[in-house]
Order: C-alpha cells, then sequence, then structure tokens
C-alpha cells in the first residue's frame, strides 16, 4: 500500500512538472507575433482538457483549479523568464529564431491530425479547414495600430483594456489566432512590452501600471472563461469540425508569423547566406524535436 501511495505521489510530481513545461511553452507562444497559444496546447495534446478546467471553473472549482495550476504558473514563467531573451532574438535574429518555433508547431500537428483519421472528411469539414486556415493566414497582413499612450487614459480607456484582454484571452484560447497579433493590430502590444520589460521594473509611475495590468487581467479572465464554454460546446457538439478548423487554423499561422516578424522587423530578403542557412536547419531541428516528443509520449503512453 505504501508503495502504491508512493508510486501515485511521484506520479502526480511528474505529471504536475510536465504540465508547468507545457504552459511555459503555451507563454513563450504569446511572446511570439503570429503564433497562437491555443495552437500550441493543441500540439502539446492538453487544449481540450485545458478548455474543459476553465469552463468548469464555477462548478467544479477544486479539481479544475487543481489541473489550471501547473499549466498557469508555467504560463506565468515563461512569459517572466523568456520575454528578453526571445524578444533580443526576434530583434537580432528574427527569421532562424521564428523558424525554429514553426518547425516546432509542424512536427507536432500529428497529435491534432491523429484525431481525424478513420473517417473520410465531408467537404464542410474540408470547407471550414480551408477558411481558417485562410482567415489565419490573413490576419497578418491588417494595418497595425498606432501605439497607444498606457499613461494617459482615461475611463473609457481603462474600460477599452478590459474589452482588449478579451479578445487577446479569445485569441489565446482559440488555437491559430495569436493574441499577440491581435495586440498588434490593436496598437498595444509594444506598449504593454515596454510596461512589463521596462517601467515596471524602474518603480516609476508604478500605480498606473498595477490599473493596466490589473484591467488587462479582468478581460483575460473574462474571455477566457467564455470563450472556452464556447469552446468545450463546439468540441462536444462538432469535434470533427473544430480539429479540421483547429489544423487549419495552426497551418495558416505559419505563412502569417513570417509575414508579421518580416514587416516587424524589417528584415531583409537579401541577408548573409548563412543566416538563411542556419534558418534552412532550424526548420527540421524544429520539426525533430517536436515530432520526437510526441512520438516518445505516445509510446509511453
Amino acid at each position: 500500500m505504501m508503495e502504491n501511495e508512493g508510486e501515485k505521489r511521484q506520479n502526480r510530481l511528474i505529471s504536475f512538472l510536465c504540465d508547468l513545461l507545457r504552459g511555459v511553452a503555451i507563454g513563450v507562444a504569446f511572446i511570439i507575433p503570429g503564433f497562437s497559444g491555443g495552437s500550441v496546447a493543441a500540439i502539446l495534446g492538453i487544449y481540450e482538457k485545458l478548455v474543459g478546467a476553465i469552463a468548469d471553473l464555477p462548478r467544479r472549482f477544486k479539481p479544475s483549479a487543481l489541473t489550471l495550476l501547473p499549466i498557469v504558473l508555467g504560463m506565468l514563467l515563461g512569459v517572466a523568464a523568456l520575454i528578453v531573451p526571445i524578444r533580443l532574438a526576434l530583434g537580432s535574429y528574427p527569421i532562424p529564431t521564428v523558424t525554429l518555433f514553426v518547425g516546432l508547431a509542424l512536427g507536432g500537428l500529428p497529435s491534432v491530425t491523429g484525431k481525424l483519421r478513420g473517417e473520410r472528411p465531408r467537404p464542410v469539414h474540408l470547407g471550414v479547414g480551408a477558411l481558417s486556415l485562410a482567415f489565419a493566414a490573413l490576419l497578418a497582413f491588417l494595418p497595425h495600430g498606432s501605439a497607444v499612450d498606457l499613461f494617459h487614459l482615461g475611463f473609457g480607456g481603462y474600460l477599452l483594456l478590459v474589452l482588449v484582454g478579451i479578445a487577446g484571452s479569445a485569441a489565446l484560447v482559440v488555437p491559430g489566432i495569436s493574441g499577440s497579433m491581435l495586440l498588434l493590430i490593436f496598437g498595444y502590444y509594444e506598449p504593454i512590452v515596454r510596461l512589463v520589460t521596462e517601467e515596471l521594473f524602474r518603480g516609476q509611475q508604478i500605480g498606473i501600471c498595477i490599473l493596466v495590468l490589473v484591467c488587462l487581467a479582468a478581460g483575460l479572465l473574462i474571455g477566457f472563461f467564455g470563450v472556452s464554454v464556447l469552446m468545450r460546446f463546439l468540441l462536444r457538439k462538432f469535434p470533427r469540425g473544430v480539429r479540421f478548423a483547429i489544423t487549419g487554423f495552426i497551418l495558416g499561422s505559419v505563412p502569417a508569423v513570417y509575414a508579421s516578424v518580416i514587416r516587424d522587423t524589417g528584415t531583409m530578403l537579401f541577408s548573409s547566406p548563412w543566416y538563411w542557412a542556419v534558418s534552412a536547419v532550424m526548420l527540421p531541428l524544429g520539426i525533430a524535436l517536436s515530432l520526437g516528443l510526441f512520438l516518445l509520449a505516445k509510446r509511453k503512453k
């Protein structure tokens, strides 16, 4: 009996650490314009678990909160620990950096597409997949809004921050739609990143910084819950159609992230040959890493 209890405790710890690392990956996706936290959750095989836990919070609070705890902690750790190095990497080597993440996303696609086997796709499912792919790809070509001054907001500005948080969380929950991309379009991405990485640590106007983050957090919580309830309903009612849509969104985010990075970093297409050689190596490396982890997890299961 004691041995079984020890094994259960060890399994719970391993599960907690795995979900923590998955949360870190989801948090990293939020930093890179064009990538979606929902896509990463789907690729890592925890999308339905994540959506179900968020939707069940009101009626099954404790088990749902325990399910979400390591994922949310991982997301916060991922953003806090990696926002500066990833921003530096995107500034200095944008295409190789993004190509590695694209490879990781493509290598994990079997975890999503594997659930589509066994039944011939209907035209409506293919149509949904094509539409979601086109929507995710075109999102990168929408014009970006001018940067918002977060330190001179009125009541309406703070209310708008809550709505922006709702939109950002919806993009996090829906695979393939990037929360950071939406923030760029609305003009909030750079100001929020500067507030978190610079202004907050300088200790200047700390009250305004906290108020801005509280408004965003309120919007994120509202959006997380509302969209999760909707997505769980759709997954139960139209599981095959939703999975085709998720696949389309993930594939559509690949050209979107390249278009976004080239436009925002000013990357020249005629750069050093070594630069593009490293980029070419990053794609199969990312695919191999992600696919290897998927096959290992499948074998262990």
